[in-house]
């Protein structure tokens, strides 16, 4: 059977989505920062492209702004650097004093003012103690590897067998070393479990002999349930004396290495804001720092001027002007499909907005998608890491979609709201006798809410609320 080369016309449909489609879905599920940086490298890297800065008596439209096919007035830029800007004192200064002539490379460098201060983290702070120790150069390798295995609590978390195979030296000085660096600050540091760090503070602090110490060193297990009674009974003294003891630990830090941490507090800028105006509530787009685009009028006058220019500059700088024109309406697109779907979310969580978090009824993505005609998808990327301000606080757009919960007469109660009532009873109930997850699923029964225990213990470990044994608070 010979093989042979055939063509065949064959029709098939198939769906596409073309570049335009594609940049408008990534803005869609852009946070703001990441809206904001990817105008800026747009902006950069589109000559047609430019900011639009509003003179003094302009308003600021919001979706209403400008289309970019209207014409538009050209910025003018001013230069930067005038004459009179020159501190001349400091130039006359500087060349009349021959003797002090500050070297030019010196001069090069960025002003005082322009320097960041940087937050020192815990191994850095460790490092330069070490450097300050009064150590030969292999112990201090020793101690360099130690910090380096440290993790954000300040606990060491490989052994000293591991420590002294990895740096060829003995055991013996390996914990030599350990036992140095536990003492810099913050003391405590390079401990190998809860027991050995608290330990360690309680000798820097002179409490060797004291009841606490013994607690901590013979009955941590019994310690973290709170069984005070059988430590008291364990060591034979009374319970005062144990409760007295404890207060002493819990002065105490047990992740001493949190203190140093290189974290960054992040800030939430809300992309909308909800406001309550009488009896309604009104929706305002946050466009605060949001760069107004527009395309610049001189490549508009580039096209339109015919025989002054070569074809493929004009072919570039139509391509250019395409481009600009798709961002400038994903950009509106996006604006308008975040206020579409707050819009929604205000109309079902109304008596959230009222009356709190107990009121948030359940919520999914569905049915925003038939309140407002869109696709599930499209609601799914509109809601992700987007911040709403309401007269309740600063939430995630997800926040307001949750799985629902059986209620009084068949009505389903949502997630969070059945979250928020277990956070009110357990803070309302007795520290000495805290209500067990038993006790809370009947206390939600009486408020006609039906779940069980395992439910609550669910909930109460993801809001991160200790079990009932843990909570419980004898003095």
């Amino acid at each position: 059977m010979a093989l042979q080369l055939k063509q065949s016309l064959n029709l098939s449909q198939q769906l596409i989505m073309t570049p335009q489609l594609q940049q408008a879905i990534k803005l869609l599920q852009l946070s703001r920062l990441e809206l904001l940086e990817t105008i800026s490298q747009e902006m950069e890297t589109n000559p047609v492209l430019e900011e639009h800065l509003l003179e003094e008596g302009d308003e600021g439209g919001g979706p209403e702004e400008p289309a970019p096919s209207e014409t538009i007035k050209e910025v003018v830029v001013e230069e930067d650097v005038r004459k009179d800007d020159l501190d001349w004192e400091a130039y006359l200064g500087e060349y009349n004093t021959g003797w002090a002539e500050t070297p030019q490379d010196s001069r090069e460098l960025p002003s005082f003012e322009n320097f960041t201060a940087q937050r020192p983290n815990l191994t850095s702070h460790l490092n330069w103690q070490l450097q300050m120790s009064d150590l030969a150069e292999e112990h201090r390798r020793i101690g360099a590897h130690i910090i380096g295995n440290l993790d954000t609590d300040g606990y060491l978390k490989i052994t000293t067998e591991d420590v002294a195979e990895s740096t060829g030296e003995p055991l013996e000085i390996v914990e030599a070393v350990l036992t140095l660096i536990q003492n810099f600050d913050p003391v405590g540091v390079a401990a190998r479990d809860t027991r050995e760090c608290l330990l360690i503070q309680m000798r820097s602090k002179g409490w060797d002999d004291t009841l606490a110490a013994r607690i901590v060193q013979d009955h941590m297990a019994r310690l973290e349930n709170k069984h005070y009674d059988q430590i008291a009974k364990a060591l034979g003294v009374s319970i005062e004396e144990v409760i007295s003891a404890v207060s002493m630990i819990t002065s105490l830090d047990p992740r001493p290495g949190r203190l140093y941490s290189d974290e960054e507090t992040i800030y939430i800028t809300p992309d909308i804001y909800v406001f309550r105006v009488g009896d309604d509530y009104e929706i305002v787009l946050n466009e605060d720092g949001l760069p107004k685009l527009r395309i610049n009028s001189f490549y508009r006058e580039v096209l339109t001027d015919k025989g002054h220019h070569a074809d493929a500059t004009k072919e570039y700088i139509q391509d250019k002007l395409k481009s600009a024109a798709w961002l400038i309406k994903s950009i509106h697109q996006r604006q308008r499909t975040i206020y579409r779907v707050t819009q929604s979310i205000v109309r079902f969580q109304r008596d959230f907005l009222d009356k709190g978090i107990c009121y948030l009824k359940p919520l999914v993505l569905r049915d925003v998608a038939e309140d407002i005609s869109m696709h599930e998808s499209t609601i799914s990327r509109v809601t992700t890491n987007k911040y709403v301000h309401t007269p309740q606080g600063v939430y995630e757009l997800k926040y307001f979609f949750n799985s629902s919960i059986s209620g009084p007469d068949g009505e389903a109660v949502a997630s969070e709201s059945v979250k928020q009532r277990i956070r009110e009873i357990i803070k309302s109930e007795d520290k000495r006798r805290p209500f067990s997850d038993q006790e809370v699923a009947e206390a939600l029964k009486k408020m006609d809410i039906n779940v069980a225990r395992r439910t609550v213990a669910k909930y109460r470990e993801t809001m991160g609320i200790l079990p009932s044994r843990r909570r419980r608070q004898i003095y």
